[in-house]
């Protein structure tokens, strides 16, 4: 435990889901943390990395549903800090990557709490490739656009995004139908590959294939729950293709690597 008075903050990737796609520095922190103050999409597989006696606090968001304020999870983490914890801030995916870890650090630093940002697997490639989906191809795709549904500051710039030609869009769940159609009022074409994955990386992984047309409808028929990414562009065709990595279980538990495997 860090000094009283002297405590700081790691605000921590926890990667898409897999527990096997944590990093060896979240490991190792999540291993001396007193405390561990983590979102709802955080793999109950990445907690057991946390020390016996840290203390878990559960700090998650859920749109419609119950949410803990953003501001009230910055208090939590500078009075951890203050009563000289060393704290872990578990975000699902990437902090700096759809996971307001720039305003948690602002907030640090204006609180002038040490802290450190610890990179993880973002959902912005993890996910895709989950599904066997690459979002860029030689031939298909050269660039790739990512971008979220939910924006506090207004609408999408959707002229800007159906040009790309492999879009990413983030908790697209619940938006899936206002999403598309605006797509195709902005000129992408209707027969446009899409694709929308459900829980990616995850054991309950599902994903679903369609075109710009008729993806709201199938992910609605199947009652697709957050969270959600639409994968828009012809990089979704190569996932047929890819039938190997398509039909691989995802999630399976990571083995550990014995003095033996790795002189094989």
């Amino acid at each position: 435990m860090s000094r009283r008075g002297r405590g700081c903050v790691y605000l921590v990737g926890a990667g898409p889901g897999d527990p096997g796609l944590l990093t060896l520095r979240a490991a190792q922190l999540l291993a001396r943390a007193d405390t561990v103050v983590h979102d709802r999409l955080v793999h109950p597989g990445v907690l057991e990395h946390a020390r016996p006696h840290a203390r878990i606090l559960y700090v998650g968001k859920e749109g419609g549903g119950e949410s803990v304020r953003q501001e009230d999870i910055h208090t939590l983490l500078i009075t951890q800090a203050r009563l000289g914890r060393t704290v872990v801030r578990l975000k699902g995916g990437d902090p700096f990557v759809f996971g307001r870890g720039g305003e948690e650090a602002l907030a640090l630093e204006a609180a002038d709490i040490p802290y450190e940002v610890v990179p993880g697997v973002s959902s912005v490639a993890a996910v895709p490739a989950a599904a066997a989906i690459p979002i860029t191809h030689r031939g298909l795709a050269g660039s790739v656009t990512f971008a979220t549904a939910h924006r506090a500051e207004g609408a999408p710039n959707w002229v800007h995004l159906a040009g790309a030609e492999t879009l990413v869009l983030f908790m697209a769940g619940g938006r899936l139908e206002e999403t598309t159609r605006a797509l195709l009022s902005a000129g992408r074409s209707p027969t446009t590959p899409a694709a929308v994955v459900e829980a990616g990386t995850w054991e309950h992984q599902r994903v679903l294939e369609g075109t710009l047309t008729d993806i709201a409808t199938r992910a609605q028929e199947a009652e697709v729950a957050s969270p959600a990414l639409l994968v828009v562009g012809e990089v979704v065709s190569l996932r047929s293709q890819l039938r190997s990595l398509a039909a691989r279980p995802v999630a399976e538990p990571a083995l550990p690597l014995t003095a033996e495997a790795a002189h094989e």
